[in-house]
């Protein structure tokens, strides 16, 4: 359903050109007449969208200020202050959506931070964006559309955290939930942003960390499709009722039930006992549907397992094959509540030989929120041919943007120490209707910097595409400008121990059923009595309040100065 309906999207009488200038002023008499319309319906919020106003954004201010001085206590969401981009369309949609966050995003954060304070909290909070930095509660109010998908995003900085304190910087981000998967590609420490999403089924403009979700979680539920075919996933049992095995009232096959099944998790008990596992219940589960299929209980769970994980693998596939990278040349870092559970069976079909398993895997992403930096994302839209472009007229767009920019981290209290600003430009060939972001040198442009940045994007353009053409006409579209604020980080490091034995970690043994086989005798470890610099060869199953790591039979696991359990894959035989 649309946010606005038809009755209330109004026009008004103006018209700027595509070039900036004004062709027909603003009429405020039609003006006012739309915004009587809009008080009798009384609407919470009023968007204002005119086409050329990220040239020249006159009339949408002056609209802004009328609205403003008739209705009092509408919010406000004007594009050339959410999106001053080119694709009226896409700006529209994205300026509406935040007018219809605002009404909801305003009351809840300023509740929360008034009681934040009533309780002792003498910090200002800081809000999440999807950029994956943070951003103030003022802020947030004035543009809760960048809150929009950020949950994954802090997933991301803390991976990104986790990598720069082991000094591994080219990461696969593997974080596996209960309903969904979500996986980023990270080259060098830096994570790629994307600045086209869907959010609720509407696009939406906004710099977002580059996250690729599926619908594969412990949650998810197998099920037999039309042809007859085993699938896993999307739908999801959800925390409620949740596995069969939580016996809350699922009756449907999951993730979970099968690797209780396989011994993979506690039978008997997960979050440290706080939560009874049911195993009679996951094998009645899968019972019902491996009948079906023709399938003993253990096959059923096995089938269950390799579906997922060819799930989760293809989704991997779409952020880095797809985009001209090798996975075996990252390291696959997995969080969440089953991340580690499925990581190594992921990694081994990816070719990837090592994995990290940061300290508390299930709530990385809240360690993301307490370092991320403060951000604000910055664009303008100068539509030129790269050939016949003023290298001093695009260093009057940068040093424009970089003012704003200075100041804004100014007035977020960053010393300039503490500033860090970076630079690039989105270009296409003529005639595409799609850009590539290239990245531009953090210092005043020459003529020869133009030249380089077409061959930029002559590397960006074969690495995501496979070709480019040497010659062919180029344009620069849109301007980007990245403000950082850098936030002090936490200090993880932690000394070795002296004992190499692992013996006062182990818990039990029980049998585990891997790849393929007859299940192993396999011991079971407490996480938190595992030290640094102990080593254990897998089998091994290692538990911890928030999560399960498994290890296969042959890898190796290793405890390093920060309790990360860094797992090394073993060879495939040739």
């Amino acid at each position: 359903p649309p946010l606005v309906t038809r009755d209330l999207r109004l026009e008004v009488k103006e018209r700027v050109l595509h070039r900036g200038e004004v062709f027909i002023p603003l009429d405020e008499s039609s003006v006012r007449d739309q915004i009587q319309k809009l008080k009798e319906n009384r609407v919470d919020a009023v968007v204002i969208c005119l086409l050329y106003s990220y040239l020249n954004p006159s009339h949408e201010a002056r609209i802004k200020e009328m609205v403003q001085q008739a209705m009092p206590d509408v919010y406000i969401s004007v594009s050339h202050e959410v999106l001053p981009e080119f694709r009226e369309y896409e700006r529209l949609s994205t300026t509406t959506l935040n007018a219809s966050l605002m009404p909801v995003m305003d009351t809840y954060l300023r509740n929360f931070q008034k009681e934040a304070r009533q309780i002792g909290i003498l910090v200002s909070p800081r809000i999440n964006q999807c950029n994956g930095g943070v951003m103030n509660v003022e802020t947030a109010c004035q543009f809760p559309i960048r809150t929009a998908l950020s949950g994954p995003s802090a997933g991301v900085i803390g991976a990104l955290f986790v990598g720069n304190e082991i000094n591994k910087m080219d990461l696969i981000t593997f974080d596996m939930g209960g309903t969904s998967t979500d996986v980023c590609l990270l080259e060098k420490g830096v994570s790629s942003i994307s600045n086209d999403r869907w959010v609720g089924g509407y696009p939406a403009k906004i710099p977002s960390v580059d996250v690729n979700a599926v619908g594969a979680g412990g949650g998810s539920i197998s099920w037999i499709d039309l042809d007859g075919l085993m699938k896993v996933g999307p739908k999801s049992a959800g925390a409620s009722p949740g596995p069969a095995c939580y016996g809350l009232g699922g009756t449907e096959p999951t993730v979970t039930d099968a690797n209780v099944i396989l011994g993979r998790l506690n039978p008997e008990y997960l979050l440290g006992g706080r939560m009874k596992i049911d195993r009679i219940l996951a094998e009645s589960a899968l019972n019902r549907l491996g009948e079906r299929l023709g399938l003993g209980l253990i096959d059923m769970a096995r089938g269950v397992i390799r579906i997922v994980t060819a799930n989760m693998v293809k989704a991997i596939r779409a952020i880095s094959v797809e985009r001209g990278y090798a996975p075996k040349e990252f390291s696959l870092l997995a969080f969440g509540g089953a991340g580690p559970l499925h990581a190594v069976g992921v990694a081994r079909e990816l070719d990837i030989s090592n994995v990290i398993i940061p300290p508390n895997p299930g709530i990385l992403c809240a360690m993301g929120l307490l370092v991320a930096d403060a951000r604000n994302d910055y664009v303008r839209t100068f539509l030129m041919d790269t050939a016949s472009a003023d290298s001093e007229r695009v260093n009057r767009i940068f040093d424009q943007m970089e003012s704003d920019a200075r100041q804004w981290l100014t007035g977020e209290g960053f010393d300039d120490a503490d500033q860090r600003l970076s630079r690039t430009v989105d270009m296409r060939y003529v005639g595409q209707n799609f850009e590539l972001s290239v990245e531009v040198p953090p210092r005043r442009l020459n003529p020869r910097d133009m030249e380089d940045l077409v061959s930029r994007f002559y590397t960006e353009h074969e690495r995501n595409y496979g070709h480019y053409t040497p010659g062919e006409p180029t344009q620069l579209v849109n301007f980007r400008v990245i403000a950082r604020g850098v936030i002090p980080k936490l200090d993880m490091t932690r000394g070795y121990e002296d004992s190499k034995d692992t013996s006062s970690a182990l818990l039990l043994r029980r049998s585990v059923y891997f790849d393929e086989g007859t299940p192993l005798p396999t011991p079971v470890y407490d996480r938190f009595k595992l030290h640094p610099g102990q080593r254990i060869v897998g089998p091994a199953v290692i538990e911890q309040m928030d999560s399960t790591t498994l290890v296969s039979p042959g890898d190796l696991a290793e405890i390093d100065p920060i309790r990360n359990i860094l797992i090394t894959l073993k060879e495939k035989p040739r």
